[in-house]
């Protein structure tokens, strides 16, 4: 902009100068009290053009100095967050291998045939996936990608179904989820953590008796996966911005309990789907429900996704 603005001044007084040296002004007359200074025209052009380059080169360095200042906040920020990242994450390995440790006793203590040694299972498959999230925080703080990640749609879907399942019936929300097909470019892990983040934020905002829908279907090379909630919409913030860390809506009003949100599933959804070459967002929001919609690329399609 600075430079722009200098250009046009440049512009402006170079078309004067040439003015200067039409007939019409030169031929103009002059009375004999008239002071007349005359001046190089050509030695005049040089010299504004010089002083405009050098005007421009300044304003150059002027915004590169500001446009550091002003970043430098947001990349600290970053590498903070990344720091907190990697250290919470780091923290969290050595309680969850004795965490495993002590449910796997529990199941060597468990009939193998009892209900509780099934809930002993799903507790140790739960440990499991939590500690895969926590290695999977751990290798984006550190800026790590996987280029073989390759994850079965079908295989992630059951697992999210699986996981929520619990969480939809304490709220008596109907959980739906159509079966789809395909081999997805991130590991089981981030499909998994993407998924259940959608659906839990779907159940959170469902009223009591309603219900949460999760379809999918191929588009061209990418799986487009859309849950879909009946509850009152996006309100008190625009739905652009509930990627954001720590953004909130307003409340629920969904007739059951409630849980206190910290504003950050949805942001770890973005930065899963965007580093992964996809993308996420609010298809549709309104009275009767809102829509998020997942994309992700294939890595290989095995079929047709279906919906539901």
């Amino acid at each position: 902009m600075s430079a722009a603005l200098v250009f046009s001044v440049i512009i402006l007084v170079a078309v004067y100068i040439l003015w200067q040296l039409t007939p019409a002004q030169q031929l103009e007359r002059h009375g004999p009290e008239d002071v007349h200074v005359y001046l190089d025209t050509f030695d005049l052009l040089i010299a504004v053009l010089v002083v405009g380059a050098a005007a421009v080169v300044l304003a150059g360095i002027a915004t590169w100095l500001i446009a550091g200042r002003a970043v430098r906040p947001l990349a600290e920020a970053y590498r903070l967050q990344r720091t907190f990242v990697a250290d919470a994450s780091h923290e969290l390995r050595t309680p969850l291998t004795v965490l495993s440790a002590r449910v796997q006793q529990l199941q060597a203590m468990l009939p193998a045939a009892s209900s509780e040694r099934a809930v002993a299972d799903e507790l140790r498959t739960d440990t499991r996936a939590l500690a895969e999230v926590v290695e999977d925080l751990l290798a984006t703080a550190a800026g790590r990608t996987d280029e073989a990640a390759v994850a079965e749609l079908d295989a992630g879907l059951a697992a999210a179904a699986n996981d929520m399942a619990v969480l939809a019936r304490d709220r008596q929300v109907h959980l739906v989820v159509t079966p789809g097909e395909g081999v997805l470019a991130v590991t089981p892990t981030q499909l998994r953590r993407c998924l259940v983040a959608l659906v839990d934020n779907a159940v959170g905002h469902s009223p009591t008796g309603g219900a949460v829908w999760v379809e999918n279907e191929v588009v061209g090379d990418r799986v487009v996966i859309r849950v879909r909630d009946e509850g009152q919409g996006i309100t008190g913030i625009a739905p652009r911005r509930v990627f954001d860390r720590f953004a909130h809506g307003d409340a629920p009003a969904t007739g059951g309990p409630t849980r206190t949100s910290n504003g950050i599933g949805l942001a770890l959804v973005k930065d899963v789907a965007v580093r992964a070459g996809g993308d996420v967002r609010v298809e549709r929001t309104g009275p009767s429900g809102t829509v998020f919609a997942l994309t992700l690329p294939l890595a290989g399609v095995s079929g047709r996704g279906r919906r539901g």
